[in-house]
């Protein structure tokens, strides 16, 4: 009879999952929830135009997606591999400062460098204006410059503004090279473009590769600076799509292409980095020794590593920098302040919920040891892969059904109309927010829990901690530093994220992103001025975060 009992508790145990199990489920089905709900709207759509977009629109967007993402990419792998090569191989006059200066960039968006590039190279801008003024030219027929708002704008500014990614990458993967290997290839005769060529990069070939792939993944991400150059992507066709021609079903399946692409990167880099293997050959070997240069050759590569940061940080900050402090009124502009309070709270709502679900699903991943959640937890870091543009439109249309749901069942309860709960507030923002970055957060804290010995856990379950307790009384302590971390780093890319706000904030709802881009949208750069500076001080913060890190490490 005991056994029997017994038997029946093991079934019980087998056939209901524990909380820990079903949150972990939970928290996996609502972030992948949006990239389903893109696939089944792109497979059921109230109206068909596929054949519309075919024979029309879609393959200029599909073409103009894949220059631009393979020409930032490519670009952006060279600047990044160059310039990570020089900081790490060669001693030059500023090298302590630049090799932190060269991560400035990220701190700005692609869709503020648009804005400052425009304003400074246009005809009425201060370039044009020299020109004309230096050589008597009286109109744009007298010479000719070339056209800023085009594709080629469109590269070199995100070129400027992603290539940090590689480059943070590569030089990572240049420092980990074991130094006798270069050391002996010069004893052999070996030049300084030989080592580079022949051992250097192949050596960092999947790091390049990673970051590469994370630049082409935020290029066709991008909308705010192809958008302002006139640039036609599919991330600009889901905006076309469903709110001018509103035809949900057309913009899923222009998401789809989206999806596609991005996965097949990702595929590449994995497949990249699983195939080659490159091993140290000793633990205690020594890095890449710095060779000292004077000179012509230390001034060229001196300019080689400024030249990325003063296009891709000095240049913006100073344009937006002077329409901001020329006018200190428009620091008190109406609706500044509410745009920065509605920033700082929803993406303060969302690191927190982010990195607490990805603490919680990592956690009961680990405790329960169950199939399900293991092969799910990979899953649900595709929401960073996937543009906002497309979560929105994963988002909004099942939230906005359910909504009026709850609603229509309220009311007929209660004779009380509620309005929408979800989309008719923040609330879709932050959820939108937790999915798109929810990859940091769960990264972080897989990384944080990898940290911790097996054993004091153990311990603590052993004299009597439930699994709640072990984790916020033993694990808790012990990752605060990587917690906040990934708290940091998840609320700058909220502040910085755009299309995904654009489409899914209330009404009369602006955050920073969307008034700046808003008022560089209506030709008012000195009006977005003190919102995109603000930005910039922000992402700052992440990217002074990032190169504190890279110092300790080294």
């Amino acid at each position: 009879m005991a056994y029997q009992n017994a038997q029946l508790s093991s079934t019980r145990r087998t056939q209901l999952p524990s909380p820990w199990t079903g949150g972990a489920l939970v928290i996996a089905a609502l972030v992948l929830m949006p990239i389903l709900s893109v696939l089944w709207i792109a497979a059921n759509p109230q109206e068909s135009i596929w054949g519309h977009l075919m024979a029309t629109s879609l393959p200029r967007y599909f073409n103009h997606t894949m220059v631009l993402m393979l020409s930032v990419g490519l670009l952006s792998a060279a600047i990044g591999t160059v310039t990570a090569w020089l900081v790490v191989s060669y001693h030059f006059p500023g090298k302590r400062w630049l090799e932190w200066a060269l991560l400035f960039p990220l701190a700005v968006p692609g869709y503020l460098g648009a804005y400052a590039l425009v304003d400074f190279l246009e005809y009425a801008g201060p370039v044009q204006t020299a020109m004309r003024t230096t050589f008597g030219w009286t109109s744009a027929r007298d010479y000719f410059f070339p056209d800023i708002r085009s594709l080629y704008g469109a590269i070199f500014i995100l070129t400027l503004s992603l290539y940090p990614y590689v480059y943070l990458l590569a030089r990572a993967g240049f420092r980990e090279q074991s130094g006798r290997a270069h050391e002996v290839a010069r004893a052999l005769g070996a030049g300084a473009f030989a080592r580079f060529f022949r051992i250097g990069l192949p050596l960092a070939r999947p790091a390049i590769a990673a970051g590469a792939a994370i630049v082409m993944m935020e290029t066709v991400n991008d909308f705010g600076t192809v958008d302002f150059f006139g640039v036609q992507t599919l991330t600009t066709g889901i905006f076309t799509v469903w709110l001018e021609a509103n035809n949900a079903g057309g913009a899923a399946q222009i998401a789809c292409i989206i999806l596609v692409i991005i996965l097949a990167l990702v595929a590449v880099e994995k497949i990249s980095r699983r195939r080659v293997r490159f091993h140290r050959m000793a633990r205690q070997d020594r890095r890449i020794e710095p060779i000292a240069l004077r000179g012509a050759p230390a001034t060229l590569v001196t300019m080689a590593c400024f030249l990325p940061f003063l296009l891709g940080f000095v240049l913006p900050v100073a344009v937006l920098g002077h329409h901001a402090v020329g006018a200190p009124e428009r620091w008190l502009a109406s609706g500044l302040i509410s745009a920065l309070a509605n920033t700082v709270f929803v993406g303060a709502a969302a690191a927190t919920l982010t990195v607490v679900a990805a603490l919680f699903l990592v956690y009961a991943v680990r405790l329960s040891g169950r199939t399900l959640p293991r092969l799910l937890l990979p899953f649900t870091t595709i929401g960073y892969a996937a543009p906002g543009a497309v979560l929105a439109l994963g988002l909004l249309i099942p939230l906005a059904a359910f909504d009026n749901l709850v609603a229509d069942g309220i009311l007929a309860l209660t004779g009380f109309d509620p309005g929408l709960i979800l989309t008719g507030g923040a609330a879709v923002l932050v959820y939108a927010y937790t999915v798109r970055f929810f990859a940091i957060g769960q990264g972080a804290a897989d990384a944080a829990f990898g940290r911790v010995s097996p054993t004091l856990s153990h311990a603590a379950r052993t004299l009597g901690r439930s699994a709640g307790g072990t984790l916020w009384h033993v694990y808790a302590p012990l990752m605060r530093g990587s917690v906040a971390t990934a708290l940091l780093l998840v609320f700058v890319d909220c502040v910085k994220e755009l299309p995904a706000t654009l489409l899914l904030r209330p009404f009369n709802f602006n955050t920073l992103a969307t008034r700046a881009h808003e008022q560089a949208s209506l030709e008012k750069i000195a009006e977005a001025a003190p919102s995109a500076i603000l930005i910039i001080l922000v992402s700052l913060a992440a990217v002074g975060l990032v190169a504190r890190q890279m110092k300790v490490k080294s």
